[in-house]
């Protein structure tokens, strides 16, 4: 059978309205309420780490309307009368909060990859994942799902290349993930340094001199230059400067953070005064969803 995306549909698997509610009920399993006590969390959860703030804002607003989207969630295996969770932990951590004593649930019997499409899909369509989350998704999808990139950018809407771009941010020193994961150091930072000789030394300068992303660019350059020296450049790379060299550097950054911000292929073409073009490359009416969703700011 050919693996799917689980982006399309997530919605009602997540219960955006009663009539979804009713129809994924009908259609992908049972709606109920259960005990809070009888949810467990799933402890390969993509996110790790919980904004207090966010969260208290969220139990404020069940507190106050009651929790108006069922959690999504699985018979728990080894665990009688147990439901592990699928998407919705936020919700269940602030129900928690809001002193609730059983919660809305829709129970579907899925598989571990199933569980693991659909748990990071909702973390990155509701909250933003940090880049070290995100990465450490995708790899768990391609080692313990036997998922490749491509597959994995068709399950999440993303492209390929934004996959293998957050995927190659593993290749960082756990010292240097870590500050990312915090946020001390951003993804624009973070993927500088992918190319530096020594990231956990250039790491802690970016933050002791608040560079930014352009300056940490320079720095791994310059870095770079020192390291080779004199060393002569072939007439092959000469060439792939040049073409290189035909959009400048605030066009090419700019580029690659708005790649960045919707996973997708970006290309600027500026033509000065005459304005220009920015093409934004989409692979499904998923994706386009999303592009169309952000540019008019609808909320999820």
């Amino acid at each position: 059978m050919a693996k799917k995306g689980l982006g399309r549909g997530l919605d009602v698997l997540l219960g955006e309205s009663a009539t979804a509610e009713r129809e994924t009920a009908a259609v992908s399993g049972s709606q109920e309420r259960l005990p809070i006590e009888f949810i467990i969390p799933d402890p390969k959860q993509p996110r790790k780490t919980f904004s207090d703030e966010a969260m208290e804002e969220l139990a404020t607003s069940i507190s106050e309307k009651g929790l108006l989207q069922p959690i999504l969630v699985r018979p728990a295996q080894g665990h009688a009368e147990r439901y592990q969770i699928v998407a919705g932990e936020r919700r269940w951590r602030a129900a928690q909060k809001a002193q609730l004593h059983e919660v809305p649930v829709i129970i579907r019997s899925l598989s571990d990859a199933e569980t693991a499409e659909i748990a990071l899909i909702e973390n990155l369509q509701r909250v933003d994942l940090n880049p070290m989350e995100e990465a450490e998704a995708y790899a768990h999808l391609g080692d313990a799902h036997d998922r490749n990139q491509g597959e994995i950018a068709d399950a999440v809407g993303k492209s390929r290349s934004h996959v293998a771009n957050m995927l190659r941010l593993l290749k960082l020193p756990e010292s240097v993930r870590l500050m990312v994961r915090e946020g001390a150091l951003s993804m624009g930072h973070a993927r500088a340094l992918l190319s530096s000789a020594e990231p956990d030394v250039l790491a802690d300068r970016i933050i002791k001199k608040g560079l930014s992303v352009r300056q940490a660019e320079k720095l791994v350059k310059s870095e770079s230059t020192d390291f080779e020296g004199a060393k002569p450049v072939s007439s092959k790379a000469k060439k792939e400067k040049s073409g290189s060299s035909k959009k400048d550097a605030d066009t090419r950054a700019l580029e690659r953070d708005i790649a960045e911000a919707l996973g997708l292929d970006v290309s600027i073409e500026h033509k000065g005064k005459k304005g220009g073009f920015l093409t934004i490359d989409y692979r499904s009416l998923d994706q386009l969803d999303e592009v169309c969703r952000r540019l008019m700011n609808v909320s999820v």
